[in-house]
């Protein structure tokens, strides 16, 4: 088999830490496998390099941020493969340049165009154990790109659909993917196999152990990935194929995303264009909206309220301003101290009810729903934050996923 093999930055967090990534990568090569690892900077080591930066600039270049940052992932790189070669393997580490990973020219936030895998069929040929530099690429012109958030998850599904292996493990500090997070809800359970558009879902609405661009990549190469912890031997979770699961259950999870916020927007001059004209200006400025709620209102006006994460808030405040300033909104509002919690299966698609107990169990707990929004296999609320954890564990419970 060739194995893919993902260590976070946790799993290499110190050398103790790469020792260890190193025994469990040599155990893999003497099982017989060919062995492709992908690794994180050592954990720390990013913000650390971040504070470097921002000690001459508040605002550094983006292309020379992916020079300083794309450093992280080569340290751990070569100590890796120092590591296995001290233990007798033949190893190589490569950059993200050397791997073959192509990308667009998007500073700091880069997508995969193409890998061209030949340096490292010609180095697995020869037996080796290829470490690389997870989270990074270049461009058609040579530069150094980075993939943001994710990256190195993204290098690695990328490099497994590229080599065609036959599975690609990511390692984390957690056992794999659970019904919801267990410091929330102590019952939540740890499923042995998941779809791509539950963990994709999952993902999207806040399930921090995979990133959904990864997922997105896998579905879309038919890569099988794992999810399983540095730290022991238990089995993970596998995300595959819809077909490749027996039993689909009503429900495999409830998702909670904290990094919420909620823009109001009152008196929209009512013309036709005017929420594609907002909501390309938004685009534009790379904000990610999510749900959408549009009401009619009076005096030729519309309301429309929607979401977006926190971290696009200051973008999105400066497109909203914009369309105050030339009077096609009459007043904006903001609020922080929202949440969204989501009922994810794709066993809802062939069952009626599912939302309707979502609703009435959060009526029970008095909870009010600000926003709703649904597809074939998820049901997403918005409520207030102060109500977060209640609701995970009255749903957790109303959907008897601890059984």
């Amino acid at each position: 088999m060739l194995i893919v093999q993902k260590f976070g930055g946790t799993s290499v967090g110190d050398l103790d830490r790469i020792e260890n990534v190193a025994k469990r990568v040599a155990k893999t090569k003497d099982a017989g496998h060919d062995v492709v690892v992908v690794v994180s900077a050592m954990s720390g080591e990013t913000n650390k390099l971040v504070g470097y930066a921002e000690h001459f600039s508040k605002n550094p270049a983006r292309a020379e941020m992916d020079m300083l940052l794309s450093s992280g992932e080569r340290v751990t790189a070569s100590l890796l493969s120092i590591a296995l070669q001290e233990m007798g393997f033949q190893a190589e580490a490569m950059t993200g340049r050397k791997a073959g990973i192509v990308t667009d020219k998007h500073h700091t936030k880069a997508r995969i165009e193409e890998i061209n895998p030949t340096k490292m069929q010609n180095a697995l040929k020869e037996g080796k154990i290829i470490v690389v530099a997870g989270f990074q690429g270049v461009n058609e012109e040579g530069d150094v790109t980075t993939l943001g958030r994710g990256g190195s998850d993204l290098s690695a599904v990328a490099i497994a659909g590229a080599l065609k292996a036959d599975l690609c493990e990511i390692y984390t500090d957690v056992t794999g993917i659970f019904t919801t997070d267990p410091r929330i809800e102590p019952k939540a359970k740890k499923l042995e196999k998941i779809s791509y558009d539950e963990m994709l879902e999952l993902a999207s609405l806040g399930a921090k152990v995979l990133q959904n661009r990864s997922v997105e990549l896998a579905k879309k190469l038919n890569v099988n990935l794992v999810t399983r912890s540095s730290f022991s031997d238990e089995e993970g979770t596998l995300i595959t194929k819809e077909e490749n699961i027996m039993e689909k259950p009503l429900v495999s999870g409830i998702a909670l995303d904290r990094n919420q916020a909620r823009i109001s927007l009152a008196g929209v001059k009512d013309r036709p264009g005017i929420a594609s004209d907002i909501f390309n200006a938004l685009a534009d400025a790379e904000v990610n909206v999510d749900m959408i709620i549009q009401n009619k209102a009076v005096d030729d006006t519309t309301n429309i309220d929607f979401t977006v994460p926190v971290g696009d808030l200051h973008d999105a405040k400066k497109v909203v301003d914009s369309f105050v300033q030339s009077d096609e909104i009459q007043s904006d509002s903001y609020n922080e101290d929202i949440c969204k919690v989501s009922v994810v299966g794709v066993g809802m698609k062939s069952h009626a009810g599912v939302a309707a107990k979502a609703f009435s169990t959060m009526a029970k707990e008095n909870i009010n729903i600000n926003m709703i929004s649904t597809s074939e296999i998820k049901v997403s609320m918005v409520i207030d934050e102060k109500y977060a954890e209640l609701a995970v564990r009255s749903l957790h419970n109303a959907y008897e996923l601890d059984k």
